[in-house]
């Protein structure tokens, strides 16, 4: 497989960077090509603004997705993007290493995000053969392509668990895993937590850097979460799930199959 790491970790001496060197090191061992984008090395800009479409005009109003689109199609987005895209392009797996902050992910990936995946490239893409019927959640441009978010949390297991006052990872991960990952077609794994990571052992670290490889090692087979599609007939006209499908369910997990009561 080719797998491109994308890294958003401040210290590269850190617990996140150490298991990056260890999972670059085991992705070569197994014979996968790799990539990676350390995006505080990088000094990633993650704001957007209008300096990402260089051929928008100063007078004319900016809106992001009318101009980012535009600059997709006539190839002016700014050097920086293209080159992220074209690491996209090229990967079969996606690797998205971070510490949990907050509840969610560093602003400077999201800020990834924000600039990378741009109307065209991995949403707004329309389904040739039903006009009018937009390609997303399962479907898309990045079809095919897998996903594994990395993450380490300074929580403990159990305060991330079903019903750990911190909520469960999944769930807070949902913007990313859902709401980003499988929106744009890709299939997303079961994420892989790091806990206490702020009070990791030799021990522990031992245990994590063996957790990853073996989670590596089964890339290409592991099933992905069973997220429901969005042109797969489990939802109407409006978006909203028919009321046979996940009946008596609300919520975040009334979108993964095999929650039909």
């Amino acid at each position: 497989m080719r797998v491109l790491w994308i890294f958003a970790h401040p210290e590269a001496r850190s617990l996140s960077g150490a298991l990056r060197d260890e999972g670059l090191r085991a992705l070569a061992e197994l014979g996968h090509e790799h990539r990676s984008s350390d995006l505080y090395a990088m000094k990633w800009k993650p704001t957007v603004d209008a300096d990402d479409f260089t051929g928008h005009e100063a007078d004319r109003p900016l809106v992001v997705t009318r101009a980012s689109q535009r600059a997709y199609r006539t190839g002016t987005l700014s050097a920086d993007i293209r080159a992220e895209q074209a690491k996209l392009d090229w990967a079969d797996a996606v690797v998205l290493q971070f510490p949990l902050w907050w509840a969610g992910m560093p602003a400077i990936l999201k800020g990834w995000f924000d600039r990378v995946f741009v109307k065209g490239f991995a949403y707004g893409v329309t389904d040739p053969e039903h006009p009018g019927r937009t390609l997303r959640y399962g479907e898309g441009r990045l079809a095919g392509k897998r996903a594994l978010a990395v993450v380490a949390a300074g929580s403990p297991e159990a305060p991330l668990g079903p019903r750990g006052i911190n909520g469960q990872l999944d769930q807070l991960l949902f913007p990313l895993l859902h709401g980003t990952l499988w929106y744009a077609g890709m299939s997303v794994l079961r994420p892989l937590a790091v806990h206490g990571a702020d009070r990791v052992g030799p021990g522990e670290y031992d245990a994590a850097v063996s957790l990853l490889r073996s989670r590596l090692a089964s890339l290409e087979h592991d099933r992905p979460l069973a997220y429901r599609m969005q042109n797969g007939g489990d939802y109407d006209d409006d978006f909203v799930l028919r009321p046979e499908v996940s009946r008596g369910t609300t919520g975040l997990a009334a979108h993964l199959a095999g929650c039909d009561g």
